[in-house]
């Protein structure tokens, strides 16, 4: 069962700058109902930090608390930081959105993939949400044993004509196309920890290096697949049958490396963290994806995105030629570039300009360009809602209805 902890009031840390206190309302209230082992927010607007609050535990176990600087996996999340480190390589001319990825990556053309473009994989729409044969862990860290697997993917479906989300394939592939372009052949991790958390002085990485120390990072507290069974009126009830089917194309998008057990609390392993799985492991604070977001919303020049990007990150993309529903999730969801964008039953930010990742559990960052913000969320008790978990949501509702006046968050 998922870790449930009665946390000290004075357990909740932080400030809000005058007219935010709604936001700090919100969040106490998540801790005092119940809701929480630890977990922290933080809004950045205008290149102001806003909002900077934390609470609770980064051990539930333990009982060490979560301090100002602790950092936890924020699964998916990862996305989003992924995808603006390509849309920072794109700005910098190593590879265009419209490029066919083969261009860049020669090898990447076997079992029919010569046509797919680098827009078409990050939006989720090349086919190739699971690898066969599924990497080890060793793999992953070897990036020129990775490189072949990939490449040898044949499409499960064709690549254009609908959407699957590839929730751990995606960032490797993202990782390969910056290695195949940038100079210095950096993975995309290393690419983001030089040329982004590096200027912008930002606690988060994609592989966790030895040189953070490890009572920095909260402890992750996961529920049992089973348990999603009582939860199905929040779960699409399609989504959690399919997540028990090993062979369905959840089951083969999740299950990867095959010599990890995210049900047995595997991402808690250090071999884990310090490997890249630039779509699922980013271990972070929610002040540093607060910073690194609201850089981008603002075009702060410590980030350097060229305006055709920031032009095509706020821009609502066209649909696969079969329609919005997801083939892996089954619902109707939107991406673009390597983000999601507000539509159908998620709608975040003041506009669909708006743009970002939620992740596994509860976990949220994004962009909001129209009023300059970059918000984000994190916790380590693990949720069950596939987006806008209830903790979060209310935080967003009391940032983007109560205190900016804008519309309605769902």
């Amino acid at each position: 069962m998922v870790l449930k902890v009665k946390v000290p009031q004075d357990l909740v840390g932080g400030d809000v700058d005058v007219g935010y206190g709604k936001v700090a309302d919100a969040f106490r209230a998540n801790f005092a109902a119940g809701r929480e082992v630890g977990a922290a927010v933080a809004v950045y607007r205008d290149g102001v930090k806003v909002v900077d609050l934390w609470g609770g535990y980064r051990d539930g176990v333990t009982h060490h608390p979560w301090q100002q600087d602790t950092m936890v996996n924020v699964f998916s999340s990862t996305k989003g930081v992924a995808a603006l480190t390509v849309a920072l390589a794109v700005s910098r001319g190593l590879f265009g959105y419209d490029d066919k990825v083969a261009t860049h990556w020669p090898e990447f053309a076997q079992a029919g993939k010569g046509d797919v473009t680098v827009r078409q994989l990050l939006g989720h729409q090349a086919g190739l949400s699971s690898l066969k044969p599924a990497p080890t862990l060793a793999d992953v860290a070897a990036p020129d044993r990775l490189a072949p697997m990939l490449a040898a993917q044949k499409p499960l479906w064709a690549p254009g004509t609908r959407h699957g989300y590839h929730a751990i394939t995606l960032g490797w592939y993202e990782s390969e196309l910056i290695r195949r372009t940038d100079p210095a052949g950096r993975t995309l991790g290393r690419f983001f920890a030089d040329e982004i958390a590096r200027p912008l002085g930002l606690n988060l990485h994609i592989g966790l290096p030895t040189s953070v120390t490890r009572d920095q990072v909260a402890l992750l507290h996961q529920w049992k697949r089973a348990e999603s069974l009582l939860h199905l009126n929040v779960m699409p009830a399609a989504l959690v049958a399919a997540s028990f089917n090993p062979f369905g194309l959840l089951g083969r998008a999740s299950s990867l490396p095959r010599d990890i057990k995210p049900w047995d609390g595997d991402y808690n392993r250090d071999e884990v963290r310090a490997v890249e799985i630039p779509s699922a492991n980013g271990i972070g604070s929610a002040s540093a994806i607060a910073r690194l977001y609201g850089a981008a919303a603002t075009a702060d020049p410590l980030l350097p995105l060229s305006p055709d990007v920031h032009d095509e990150l706020t821009a609502m993309p066209a649909a696969p030629s079969r329609g919005e529903r997801d083939k892996v999730l089954g619902v109707e969801v939107v991406f673009s570039l390597g983000l999601s964008k507000p539509a159908f039953a998620s709608a975040f930010g003041s506009s669909d300009r708006a743009y970002g990742t939620p992740g596994f559990g509860g976990s949220f960052g994004f962009a909001d360009p129209d009023t300059g913000i970059g918000y984000s969320y994190v916790m380590n008790r693990l949720g069950f809602h596939l987006y806008s978990d209830p903790r979060e949501l209310a935080l967003r509702q009391a940032l983007f209805r109560d205190v900016l006046g804008s519309r309605l968050q769902s």
